[in-house]
């Protein structure tokens, strides 16, 4: 069913919100939760080494979650707020199917406006700081003024002609 739309909130307590049925980034159900806890539970050593760097909000006062579902998948790393996913692969990744699926599922969240880095596991383990600058720099272009397109807001007042004006 994915295109049909629904007037049924994501959240409680919201009425008349409009969200497309199928399509939902945030798809959520109780095995993908449980498969997240359990990435979660059972990280590789590069994970949680770039974990202890990433929590706290220590990459540009940025949020990161760790093993978020989204879509299929589950990601590694994922910040909302730059729209970044991090993944941090072993040796299996280099191999040509697996290959290939990671280029699709790359294209994907590109498709989403999300951008991927991906990091072998010996990088991380031994050029974490080399690991750290390519994502300082990646969320510093994400975020930086004119990365995004910023509305223009409306003149204070609405903008229109005041009836004291002469």
């Amino acid at each position: 069913m994915s295109g049909v739309t629904s007037t049924t909130s994501p959240r409680k307590g919201e009425l008349g919100v409009e969200r497309r049925v199928g399509v939902d980034r945030f798809d959520r159900t109780p095995a993908k939760t449980d498969k997240a806890r359990s990435l979660r539970r059972a990280m590789t050593g590069a994970e949680a080494k770039l974990w202890s760097h990433l929590r706290n909000n220590s990459m540009h006062n940025v949020a990161f979650r760790r093993q978020h579902p989204m879509g299929t998948c589950v990601l590694d790393f994922y910040s909302p707020a730059a729209k970044l996913a991090l993944e941090v692969d072993g040796g299996q990744h280099n191999e040509y199917l697996q290959a290939r699926r990671d280029t699709a599922r790359d294209g994907w969240f590109a498709e989403k406006g999300i951008h991927t880095l991906r990091f072998w596991n010996s990088d991380v383990l031994t050029n974490i700081d080399g690991v750290l600058e390519t994502i300082w720099r990646t969320i510093d272009d994400r975020l930086s003024p004119g990365s995004t397109p910023t509305p223009t807001l409306p003149l204070s007042g609405g903008g229109g002609k005041s009836e004291f004006a002469s």
